[in-house]
C-alpha cells in the first residue's frame, strides 16, 4: 500500500501521525510511506533574490517534513520525504493521483465557517481534486 502523508508542521500534523502509529495494523501488507510538504508560493509583488527563495523554501519545508520522517523512522517506518511549492491542495492531490497512490493520510482543522463543521479548505480542495481516498484526522 502507497501512502502520501501530507504535512504541514501544525498539531493536527501531529494528531494524523499519532493516528498513524497507534494504528499501523490497518496497513497491512508492503508499506510505502511518502511525507509531502508544500509551501505556497511567494506574492508575485515580492522581490527576492533566487537563492533567498529557494532558501526560504527549504527551510521551510524542513520544518514540516523532519520533524515527521524522525517521528516515522523512530517507530521503524520507512518513508520518503517530498517537497514541492505551490498550490498546496491542488499539488497533494495530483501527487496522489499521478503517483498512484492508494491512500492519503492529512490533518484537519476546519478554519472558515463551514470548514469548522466539515474540514479545512486544503482538505477540501483535496477531497474535490483527487480520485485518490483521502483519511482526515482532526
Amino acid at each position: 500500500m502507497k501512502v502520501l502523508l501530507a504535512v504541514d508542521g501544525s498539531p493536527f500534523t501531529g494528531k494524523m501521525l499519532n493516528y498513524l502509529i497507534t494504528h499501523l495494523a490497518m496497513f497491512s501488507g508492503t508499506q510505502e510511506f511518502t511525507v509531502l510538504t508544500v509551501q505556497a508560493p511567494l506574492p508575485a509583488g515580492v522581490a527576492v533574490v533566487k537563492e533567498a527563495k529557494e532558501a526560504y523554501y527549504a527551510e521551510e519545508s524542513a520544518k514540516a517534513l523532519d520533524p515527521a520522517i524522525k517521528l516515522l523512522e523512530g517507530h521503524g517506518l520507512k518513508v520518503k520525504g517530498l517537497t514541492m511549492v505551490g498550490n498546496v491542495g491542488e499539488l497533494i492531490a495530483k501527487t496522489a493521483d499521478s503517483e498512484n497512490f492508494d491512500l492519503i493520510m492529512m490533518g484537519s482543522h476546519g478554519r472558515s465557517a463551514l470548514g469548522k463543521l466539515v474540514m479545512g479548505s486544503v482538505a477540501t480542495h483535496v477531497l474535490a481534486q483527487s480520485k485518490t481516498p483521502l483519511l482526515l484526522v482532526r
